[in-house]
């Protein structure tokens, strides 16, 4: 015991039973249900509140093993955060084939019906650090870790299907170009500023990315509600050692959905978490979300007919030429026991597939082969990242690997090698064994591909192919990015590739910059197509839900509010699988009118109304003149109608319309009366559509 123990006193706080030191420090001690504390070598802890000393006011003892150990393990908890996609979220769950494709792979993950296998999956963001916000403006990491009887499968993707870049070589450049510039360390984790816009206005190959980051893509409401793509062209072999061409698709059930941009900077106020949490209370509830795997498949006939090259990371295949398949399903339905040692230390690699996937001569792919072992060599202290329980595989494996910094398991007796003549150890295997498909186009060379020199068509295609809100938005997005570029060449660089793509655009964006005089058109290395045909699959609001499924609506109540009218609304969105949750003017609750006391899930000055995806306004009379003088309230009205959602209002709430800045004459269809309980079924159903866009053209606010 330590020499201050018999100088403790008991002393309890609500339900809780402690001792307190001489010095006020809070003792809890070990009991039968709670084990005892020890060091890492397993001794146990009398003391862990304070340090050992040379007297109360002396010097810390060295002596002291356990303050030693135990700030020692402090001071290397963390290891260098990921140069791109340090920003994470992961959770775990199944990948079930539903469709085989046993005449095109050999895969056994895809073989055969209803195989189902454990999955890791992981979001993330690109630019930013581990600290920056869910919802800046930037491309989503969608990387899957597939645990098959074959060995691991890594399908690391993202949640738009082309990049900036065709060759590898280029990637330091581009993400150098985009992180905070050296000299200030900013901007952080967006990239609204000088070089990013330099780098990509001096790379025309970046256009097409450039449409697809600018648009709602970028910004998307949830991880469960956006898509993602493998983003290159790779192979299935078959038994007969026949390739197949196929580009991966991950389909979300709940539909796309993304925020506008003015939420997006108040959410990162509001909750610089928020798709982490959006995820959490989806799978704690059993809400799981659920993505089909889809797959594009074609051959080399398909190839040579395609106006672009298959091994461009910059382009895609219009799902309208290759109609995607979906072959199976990924369920995430467990959370991470922790976050550390599963989200932070999970390693993600290209090259890690199985029998019957193979790689294409994408530059951009055969690059981040290399690129992603040597940077988890790097993060993970060593060879033996595997060794790591989130890396291991799940099935069977045996090597002679041994030895290396931190490593778990190494090969038993005398035999660490093969060929050896001890009958011992594992031995290759020809026929189930992975074989590379031979794939020899000739020369070396420090070329591209001659269809790589087009950068616009499908920019062009991609635009087209959006709704006039969309197109709205892209503009919007390219504004507000230029208007924080400083130096003018710049700007103007950006509008003369703009001119390739499309003109109304350009003049947009030139107009919203205040620029006088267009510039000529960027020179195009290769004539841009222009009569590609729009594609539906690349615009978000022609693929939104059909249901108000997992979405969430904010309801706002005070005292006296009607309880019959809160009941109906909870048994509607109960109907639809729509989550409620109650905003009030304090969180500890307020009376209805039936004479019950409910407590509230948001108090209205912290759950501003970008949070939610529509709102209803239930106050009574005397909650409403309260309300009507609570700033953040307003705020809630005014962000809701900016925001073009549906808000449904009660008996006694119109007054807060118009101090929200809502006049008469701005009243439109999607603010709806709430008369009596029967309104609130029809309004859940109106909510499917998940804004009114025709309010956008007025408020100006997106």
């Amino acid at each position: 015991m330590s020499d201050t123990a018999d100088k403790r006193t008991t002393v309890t706080i609500g339900d809780q039973t402690f001792e307190r030191g001489p010095q006020g420090a809070t003792h809890q001690t070990a009991d039968g249900n709670t084990p005892t504390l020890t060091t890492q070598q397993g001794v146990p802890v009398a003391d862990d509140q304070n340090s050992l000393k040379a007297g109360p006011r002396g010097g810390t003892l060295l002596e002291d093993f356990h303050f030693r150990e135990k700030i020692f393990h402090f001071d290397h908890e963390r290891i260098p955060e990921r140069v791109v996609h340090a920003r994470g979220y992961g959770a775990h769950g199944f990948f079930e084939l539903t469709d085989s494709l046993s005449d095109y792979t050999t895969a056994s993950v895809l073989g055969k019906t209803g195989t189902r296998v454990p999955a890791f999956v992981r979001f993330s963001t690109v630019a930013g650090g581990k600290g920056s916000s869910d919802l800046a403006r930037d491309v989503r990491g969608f990387a899957v870790k597939l645990y098959t009887e074959e060995g691991n499968w890594d399908l690391v993707g993202n949640n738009m299907p082309v990049f900036f870049i065709q060759d590898a070589i280029k990637f330091p450049d581009m993400v150098h170009a985009v992180k905070e510039e050296p000299d200030r360390g900013f901007p952080q984790a967006q990239s609204a500023h000088d070089n990013f816009w330099d780098f990509a206005s001096l790379s025309p190959e970046t256009v097409h990315m450039l449409l697809w980051i600018m648009s709602d893509r970028a910004i998307p409401r949830s991880f469960r509600f956006m898509e993602g793509f493998g983003v290159h062209t790779f192979r299935l072999i078959n038994a007969e050692g026949k390739s197949t061409y196929v580009k991966f698709h991950w389909k979300p059930k709940q539909g796309l959905q993304s925020v506008v941009w003015n939420e997006a900077v108040k959410i990162n106020g509001a909750d610089p978490d928020f798709h982490r949490r959006d995820l959490w209370q989806a799978i704690e509830s059993g809400d799981y979300p659920e993505w089909e795997l889809g797959v594009q498949l074609f051959d080399d006939a398909f190839a040579d007919t395609f106006d672009f090259d298959i091994l461009d990371a910059t382009k895609l295949i219009p799902e309208e030429l290759v109609p995607v398949r979906r072959i199976g399903r990924l369920v995430l339905d467990r959370m991470v026991d922790n976050f550390f040692a599963e989200t932070e230390q999970v390693a993600f690699c290209t090259q890690n597939v199985v029998p019957g996937i193979g790689f294409t001569n994408d530059p951009l792919l055969q690059g981040r082969n290399f690129s992603y072992l040597d940077t988890q060599t790097k993060r993970l202290g060593g060879p033996n990242f595997t060794h790591i329980p989130i890396n291991a595989p799940k099935c069977p494996f045996h090597n002679f690997q041994q030895d290396g910094h931190a490593a778990m398991h190494n090969p038993k007796g005398r035999v660490n090698y093969e060929p050896n003549s001890w009958g011992a150890g594992p031995r290759e295997n020809p026929k189930t064994g992975y074989r590379h498909f031979p794939d020899d186009n000739g020369r070396t060379t420090r070329e591209r591909g001659e269809l790589f020199a087009d950068h616009y068509s499908q920019a062009r295609q991609f635009y087209i192919s959006q709704t006039k809100p969309e197109q709205t938005h892209i503009k919007n997005a390219f504004v507000f990015e230029l208007s924080k570029v400083e130096t003018p060449n710049i700007r103007s660089r950006v509008i003369a590739h703009l001119l390739n793509v499309d003109e109304t655009l350009a003049k947009g964006v030139a107009e919203g910059l205040g620029l006088k005089e267009l510039p000529a058109p960027a020179p195009a290395a290769r004539t841009p197509i222009t009569d590609l045909a729009a594609s539906t699959a690349l615009s978000i609001l022609k693929n939104g839900p059909d249901s108000f499924a997992g979405r969430k609506l904010g309801v706002v109540i005070t005292e006296g509010t009607d309880a019959a009218l809160l009941d109906a609304l909870q048994k509607a969105a109960k109907a639809e699988g729509t989550l409620i949750e109650l905003v009030a003017p304090v969180v500890g609750g307020v009376t209805l009118t039936d004479g019950k006391t409910i407590p509230a899930g948001q108090k209205i000055v912290g759950a501003p109304s970008v949070l939610y995806d529509a709102v209803v306004l239930l106050s009574s009379a005397e909650g409403t003149k309260l309300l009507s003088r609570e700033a953040t309230a307003r705020d809630f009205v005014a962000d809701a109608f900016a925001h073009a959602k549906f808000i449904a209002y009660g008996p006694d709430a119109a007054p807060l319309l118009a101090k929200g800045g809502i006049t008469p004459d701005e009243m439109d269809d999607g603010i709806i009366a709430i008369k009596n309980d029967g309104d609130f079924k029809p309004f859940i159903a109106t909510c499917r559509k998940l804004r009114f866009w025709d309010r956008e053209a007025k408020t100006h606010s997106v």
